[in-house]
Protein backbone atom coordinates (compact mmCIF):
# COMPACT_ATOMS: atom_id res chain seq x y z
CA UNK A 1 0.00 0.00 0.00
CA UNK A 2 1.44 3.15 -1.04
CA UNK A 3 0.24 6.81 0.20
CA UNK A 4 0.45 10.18 -1.15
CA UNK A 5 0.34 12.97 1.52
CA UNK A 6 0.19 16.46 1.14
CA UNK A 7 0.20 19.96 3.85
CA UNK A 8 -0.46 22.96 2.49
CA UNK A 9 -1.98 24.00 5.62
CA UNK A 10 0.31 26.49 7.37
CA UNK A 11 3.85 27.96 6.41
CA UNK A 12 5.34 25.10 6.26
CA UNK A 13 4.85 23.04 2.71
CA UNK A 14 5.29 18.85 3.30
CA UNK A 15 4.70 16.36 0.85
CA UNK A 16 5.61 12.20 1.30
CA UNK A 17 5.26 9.41 -0.39
CA UNK A 18 5.02 6.50 2.54
CA UNK A 19 4.36 2.41 2.61
CA UNK A 20 3.03 0.53 5.54
CA UNK A 21 6.69 0.32 7.30
CA UNK A 22 8.86 3.10 5.19
CA UNK A 23 8.81 6.90 4.03
CA UNK A 24 9.65 6.26 0.56
CA UNK A 25 10.70 10.25 0.03
CA UNK A 26 9.88 13.40 1.82
CA UNK A 27 10.10 16.71 1.18
CA UNK A 28 9.55 19.91 3.84
CA UNK A 29 10.19 23.31 3.22
CA UNK A 30 9.84 26.81 5.28
CA UNK A 31 10.33 29.34 2.97
CA UNK A 32 6.85 30.92 3.21
CA UNK A 33 6.67 30.36 -0.82
CA UNK A 34 3.45 30.39 -2.84
CA UNK A 35 2.04 26.50 -1.91
CA UNK A 36 -0.44 26.68 -5.14
CA UNK A 37 2.82 27.76 -7.25
CA UNK A 38 4.86 24.97 -5.79
CA UNK A 39 2.80 21.93 -4.39
CA UNK A 40 2.24 20.16 -8.09
CA UNK A 41 6.02 20.28 -8.88
CA UNK A 42 6.74 18.62 -5.16
CA UNK A 43 4.32 16.03 -6.00
CA UNK A 44 5.57 15.23 -9.12
CA UNK A 45 9.27 15.01 -8.00
CA UNK A 46 8.49 13.09 -5.31
CA UNK A 47 6.38 10.76 -7.48
CA UNK A 48 9.26 10.59 -9.69
CA UNK A 49 12.06 9.75 -7.28
CA UNK A 50 10.38 7.27 -5.70
CA UNK A 51 9.18 5.46 -9.57
CA UNK A 52 5.59 5.56 -8.82
CA UNK A 53 2.80 5.62 -11.18
CA UNK A 54 -0.68 7.11 -9.99
CA UNK A 55 -1.69 3.58 -10.50
CA UNK A 56 0.30 2.45 -7.53
CA UNK A 57 -1.07 4.59 -5.36
CA UNK A 58 -3.77 3.45 -2.71
CA UNK A 59 -5.11 6.66 -1.37
CA UNK A 60 -4.11 10.31 -0.76
CA UNK A 61 -4.05 11.78 2.53
CA UNK A 62 -4.38 15.75 3.38
CA UNK A 63 -4.61 18.38 6.10
CA UNK A 64 -7.37 19.74 6.37
CA UNK A 65 -7.25 22.07 8.81
CA UNK A 66 -6.76 24.05 10.67
CA UNK A 67 -4.40 26.95 9.87
CA UNK A 68 -4.06 29.41 7.50
CA UNK A 69 -7.44 29.69 5.40
CA UNK A 70 -5.93 29.58 1.37
CA UNK A 71 -3.10 27.18 2.84
CA UNK A 72 -6.20 24.32 3.64
CA UNK A 73 -7.83 25.25 0.69
CA UNK A 74 -4.94 25.19 -1.65
CA UNK A 75 -4.29 21.59 -0.03
CA UNK A 76 -7.73 20.04 0.22
CA UNK A 77 -8.97 21.05 -3.34
CA UNK A 78 -5.53 19.70 -4.92
CA UNK A 79 -5.70 16.35 -3.25
CA UNK A 80 -9.56 15.96 -3.89
CA UNK A 81 -8.75 16.91 -7.57
CA UNK A 82 -5.67 14.37 -7.49
CA UNK A 83 -8.16 11.53 -5.42
CA UNK A 84 -10.80 12.08 -7.88
CA UNK A 85 -9.03 12.24 -11.12
CA UNK A 86 -7.26 8.63 -9.84
CA UNK A 87 -10.48 7.04 -8.25
CA UNK A 88 -8.94 6.96 -5.22
CA UNK A 89 -9.53 7.49 -1.74
CA UNK A 90 -8.97 10.59 0.27
CA UNK A 91 -8.29 11.02 3.94
CA UNK A 92 -8.51 14.40 5.89
CA UNK A 93 -6.09 14.56 8.86
CA UNK A 94 -5.51 17.19 11.46
CA UNK A 95 -3.24 19.78 10.71
CA UNK A 96 -2.87 19.83 14.86
CA UNK A 97 -2.24 16.10 15.13
CA UNK A 98 0.18 15.91 12.64
CA UNK A 99 2.42 17.87 13.97
CA UNK A 100 1.50 16.02 17.77
CA UNK A 101 2.97 12.98 15.91
CA UNK A 102 5.78 14.55 16.28
CA UNK A 103 6.28 13.65 19.87
CA UNK A 104 5.22 9.99 20.13
CA UNK A 105 8.07 9.44 22.96
CA UNK A 106 6.92 12.17 25.13
CA UNK A 107 4.79 10.83 28.57
CA UNK A 108 3.00 14.24 29.08
CA UNK A 109 0.29 16.38 27.31
CA UNK A 110 1.16 17.04 24.05
CA UNK A 111 -0.36 20.67 22.73
CA UNK A 112 0.33 21.74 19.63
CA UNK A 113 -0.74 25.34 18.69
CA UNK A 114 -0.90 28.03 16.23
CA UNK A 115 -1.66 31.66 16.12
CA UNK A 116 -5.06 32.72 15.46
CA UNK A 117 -4.60 36.17 16.29
CA UNK A 118 -6.30 38.31 19.31
CA UNK A 119 -5.02 36.09 21.55
CA UNK A 120 -6.38 33.22 20.78
CA UNK A 121 -5.18 30.28 19.54
CA UNK A 122 -6.16 27.21 17.13
CA UNK A 123 -5.17 24.07 19.57
CA UNK A 124 -5.89 20.72 20.98
CA UNK A 125 -4.85 18.59 23.70
CA UNK A 126 -3.14 14.93 22.66
CA UNK A 127 -1.33 11.82 24.36
CA UNK A 128 0.95 9.05 23.03
CA UNK A 129 0.71 5.99 22.75
CA UNK A 130 2.86 2.91 21.89
CA UNK A 131 4.50 5.15 20.18
CA UNK A 132 2.02 4.85 17.08
CA UNK A 133 -0.15 7.29 17.61
CA UNK A 134 -1.10 10.67 19.48
CA UNK A 135 -4.55 10.33 20.32
CA UNK A 136 -6.80 13.51 20.78
CA UNK A 137 -7.48 14.10 24.72
CA UNK A 138 -8.91 17.21 24.43
CA UNK A 139 -10.73 18.05 21.34
CA UNK A 140 -9.15 20.70 18.83
CA UNK A 141 -10.97 24.22 19.27
CA UNK A 142 -10.05 28.01 19.23
CA UNK A 143 -9.77 29.58 22.37
CA UNK A 144 -8.38 32.79 24.14
CA UNK A 145 -5.01 31.31 25.07
CA UNK A 146 -5.55 32.78 29.11
CA UNK A 147 -8.40 30.71 29.10
CA UNK A 148 -6.73 27.36 27.59
CA UNK A 149 -3.43 27.52 29.91
CA UNK A 150 -5.57 26.78 32.91
CA UNK A 151 -8.14 24.77 31.41
CA UNK A 152 -4.08 22.49 30.46
CA UNK A 153 -2.87 22.88 33.87
CA UNK A 154 -6.48 21.11 35.10
CA UNK A 155 -6.23 18.03 32.65
CA UNK A 156 -2.42 17.16 33.49
CA UNK A 157 -2.76 16.58 36.65
CA UNK A 158 1.27 17.32 37.66
CA UNK A 159 2.02 16.08 34.18
CA UNK A 160 4.70 17.84 32.25
CA UNK A 161 2.85 19.86 29.10
CA UNK A 162 4.79 20.10 25.83
CA UNK A 163 3.48 22.74 23.34
CA UNK A 164 4.53 22.56 19.68
CA UNK A 165 4.28 24.30 16.77
CA UNK A 166 6.02 27.19 14.79
CA UNK A 167 3.53 29.95 16.59
CA UNK A 168 4.58 28.81 20.10
CA UNK A 169 7.70 31.18 20.23
CA UNK A 170 5.31 33.69 20.13
CA UNK A 171 3.27 32.82 23.20
CA UNK A 172 6.53 31.22 25.15
CA UNK A 173 6.43 33.73 27.81
CA UNK A 174 2.69 33.94 28.45
CA UNK A 175 3.04 30.28 28.61
CA UNK A 176 5.65 30.01 31.10
CA UNK A 177 4.12 32.79 33.40
CA UNK A 178 1.05 30.14 33.67
CA UNK A 179 2.35 26.94 33.84
CA UNK A 180 6.13 27.59 35.23
CA UNK A 181 8.27 24.47 35.38
CA UNK A 182 5.33 22.48 34.04
CA UNK A 183 5.63 23.79 30.48
CA UNK A 184 8.02 22.09 28.02
CA UNK A 185 9.62 23.13 24.59
CA UNK A 186 10.96 21.48 22.22
CA UNK A 187 13.58 22.36 19.83
CA UNK A 188 12.61 23.86 16.30
CA UNK A 189 12.90 20.59 13.93
CA UNK A 190 10.29 19.74 16.06
CA UNK A 191 7.56 22.50 15.66
CA UNK A 192 7.40 21.57 11.77
CA UNK A 193 4.63 19.29 10.22
CA UNK A 194 5.94 16.01 8.77
CA UNK A 195 3.76 15.08 5.81
CA UNK A 196 4.90 11.48 6.12
CA UNK A 197 3.07 11.54 9.34
CA UNK A 198 -0.16 12.61 7.33
CA UNK A 199 0.40 9.46 5.40
CA UNK A 200 0.69 7.40 8.03
CA UNK A 201 -2.41 8.21 9.85
CA UNK A 202 -4.51 8.71 6.39
CA UNK A 203 -3.30 4.63 5.89
CA UNK A 204 -5.00 3.99 9.52
CA UNK A 205 -8.23 4.96 7.99
CA UNK A 206 -8.15 4.40 3.86
CA UNK A 207 -10.91 2.10 4.59
CA UNK A 208 -13.05 4.14 6.40
CA UNK A 209 -13.25 7.14 3.32
CA UNK A 210 -16.05 8.56 2.04
CA UNK A 211 -17.19 10.36 -1.38
CA UNK A 212 -14.12 12.36 -2.36
CA UNK A 213 -16.52 15.41 -2.52
CA UNK A 214 -17.47 14.76 1.34
CA UNK A 215 -13.75 16.21 2.90
CA UNK A 216 -14.27 19.75 3.56
CA UNK A 217 -11.75 22.14 5.40
CA UNK A 218 -11.85 22.04 9.43
CA UNK A 219 -11.15 25.53 10.14
CA UNK A 220 -12.57 25.76 13.50
CA UNK A 221 -14.17 28.85 12.94
CA UNK A 222 -15.68 30.85 10.16
CA UNK A 223 -13.50 33.48 7.88
CA UNK A 224 -13.56 36.99 9.44
CA UNK A 225 -15.66 37.89 5.97
CA UNK A 226 -18.19 34.75 6.30
CA UNK A 227 -18.71 35.64 10.09
CA UNK A 228 -19.51 39.49 9.34
CA UNK A 229 -21.51 38.26 6.00
CA UNK A 230 -23.19 35.79 9.15
CA UNK A 231 -23.84 38.45 11.32
CA UNK A 232 -25.33 41.14 8.71
CA UNK A 233 -27.90 38.39 7.83
CA UNK A 234 -29.04 37.82 11.04
CA UNK A 235 -29.72 41.50 11.77
CA UNK A 236 -31.39 41.35 8.16
CA UNK A 237 -29.67 43.87 6.25
CA UNK A 238 -28.46 41.17 3.83
CA UNK A 239 -30.76 40.25 1.05
CA UNK A 240 -31.13 37.01 -0.29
Amino acid sequence: MRVLAIDTSNLVLSVAVVEEERVLAEMTTNQQKNHSVHMMDCVSELLDATNTSPEELSGIGVANGPGSYTGVRIGVASAKSIAWSLGLPIIGVSSLQTIAMNALGFPGLIVPLFDARRGQVYSGCFKAQDMQVAHVHEKERIILLQEWLPLLRDQASGEPILFLGEDVRMHRQTIEQVLGEQARFATPAFNHPRAAHIGYLAMRQLQESGNVHELVPEYLQLAEAEAKWMAQKQEGSVKE
